[in-house]
């Protein structure tokens, strides 16, 4: 038996090398993001230079604490890291570091959210977040009630430790109610008022958010994340202006790794404190430097015109595609959008956006059912929600985004058809898509088409499957 001095591990074989399996399911996920049309607004494609980070030696080490104050020795390059992904944040949003500070450790949007309420908040502490159905996001309070049950159910950790009471859009317009948030607001006298959202097509009216937080004496959140990047080119309002808290995601529009930011006000409310700490060592462990790299290096790139001009396509793009399936008839919420998604109500269609969804998957285009205004539950929603970043980030342009919505119309009428034989139930209904030949024929069509534009990160000349071969979800 050989001693352990003479075992073969050197820690220096490749993926391809040492696990053969799970190498080659990246190299199926490589071709499938290769072959489709990403929709889902909350996805991107990240940079190499960040995947570089990501597969660095900075995810050996263990820095529990903030720079120049850790729990464990040899942080001295990584101290470095963190405070230039700081500096480099602040920048981004044109904050003054006098003013403002930001925590750069979560590992992502809903650990930073938690970690605002945690930091600021109180146990049964009131809360006032845009509703699930309305656009809004789980970590904003969302529950739901049974009257089968005749339970409450608290969905998210907001709505088990803190009271929420959402306010909603508009059920004809679309729109933030305001009026109404007003109203309740004074009425329940939250803590906290949380703007921000996941499926809201249009811009947040931070001048009214001040004026009914300040009118109830509670502090004023904004989550960013879907659209940190347009803020950060200008191509969004900012609401650095109107804020207490700004938390964002960064692998949104902002298009870098999966982490999380909290920018916090510096003043006599002492947010610093009480946010480092709840991060750490409240709710985290040791932070994620190589996430934190990922983002320092995106933020230099947030910083170029490139990236500017990538905001302003994003945002063209979105209105491309709307403007597209308005002209084909089809019922875009508010009318269209201000930023970087829509949503398509599929009500007047008389189908749901779950089997919208599943047909959009076997054609090879991801994007996700969504609540639309009018919608009660988001356990089935009447539409889809449909986001630019991605594809903007392959060099898509108006056209293009034209041509998508074609698809997207091709796609719905097979979907209808496929309705009309299998009735209104999903479990009937998802067996025909494996069958049907014009969805195979309209998958063909989509990878030939989105193969034809780039792919960031990753070069499809080096893959595994780079033609029409390997499992059968690859093949044309």
């Amino acid at each position: 038996m050989a001693t352990f001095k003479e075992t073969p591990f050197n820690g220096l074989k490749s993926l391809e090398e040492h696990d053969p399996e799970l190498f080659d399911l990246i190299e199926q996920e490589k071709s499938r993001q290769w072959r489709s049309l990403e929709l889902i607004a909350s996805e991107n494609f990240t940079s190499k230079a960040v995947m570089d980070c990501l597969g660095s030696a900075l995810t050996n080490k263990y820095s529990e604490g903030l720079p120049h104050a850790r729990y464990y020795g040899g942080n001295e390059v990584v101290d470095q890291v963190e405070i230039l992904c700081q500096t480099r944040a602040l920048e981004a949003y044109g904050l003054d570091p006098t003013e403002w500070g930001v925590n750069v450790q979560p590992y992502s949007g809903s650990p930073a959210n938690f970690a605002v309420y945690t930091a600021l908040l109180r146990p049964h502490d009131r809360i006032m977040g845009l509703d699930l159905p309305s656009g809004g996001h789980l970590t904003h309070g969302f529950y739901t009630y049974s009257k089968k049950e005749n339970t409450r159910k608290a969905v998210s950790a907001t709505s088990v430790y803190f009271e929420s009471l959402p306010y909603r859009v508009h059920p004809e317009t679309g729109y933030i109610d305001y009026d109404q948030l007003e109203r309740d607001a004074g009425l329940f006298k939250p803590a906290l008022i949380i703007a921000g959202g996941s499926a809201y097509p249009r811009e947040y009216d931070y001048p009214r958010f001040r004026q009914i937080a300040d009118a109830n004496g509670c502090l004023l959140m904004m989550d960013m994340a879907h659209i940190s990047g347009l803020v950060a080119t200008g191509e969004a309002a900012s609401p650095f202006k109107y804020c207490d808290v700004v938390t964002t995601t960064t692998h949104k529009s902002l298009r870098g790794p999966r982490a999380g930011l909290i920018f916090f006000r510096r003043d006599s409310r002492d947010f610093e404190t009480r946010i480092n700490q709840a991060v750490f060592p409240a709710l985290q462990g040791g932070p994620h430097e190589h996430q934190i790299a990922g983002v320092a290096t995106q933020l230099k790139e947030v910083a170029t015109d490139d990236f500017k001009l990538y905001a302003k396509q994003v945002k063209a793009n979105a209105v491309a595609i709307a403007n597209k399936l308005s002209s084909m008839g089809y019922k875009i919420a508010t009318g269209g959008t201000e930023n970087h998604l829509i949503l398509w109500d599929l009500k007047p269609c008389n189908i749901t956006g779950s089997k919208f969804e599943k047909v959009c998957d076997a054609v090879s285009i991801t994007l996700n059912k969504n609540c639309v205004p009018g919608d009660h539950s988001a356990i089935t929603p009447g539409g889809v929600r449909i986001g630019t970043p991605a594809l903007t980030t392959r060099r898509f342009g108006e056209a293009d985004f034209e041509q998508v919505a074609m698809f997207l119309h091709e796609t719905l009428q097979i979907a209808l058809k496929l309705q009309d034989q299998s009735g209104p139930k999903l479990k009937d209904f998802l067996p025909l898509l494996e069958s049907s030949p014009e969805i195979k024929e309209l998958r063909k069509r989509v990878h030939s088409f989105a193969t034809t534009f780039p792919m960031p990160g990753f070069d499809p000349a080096t893959m595994k499957y780079k033609n029409a071969d390997g499992p059968e979800h690859l093949i044309d």
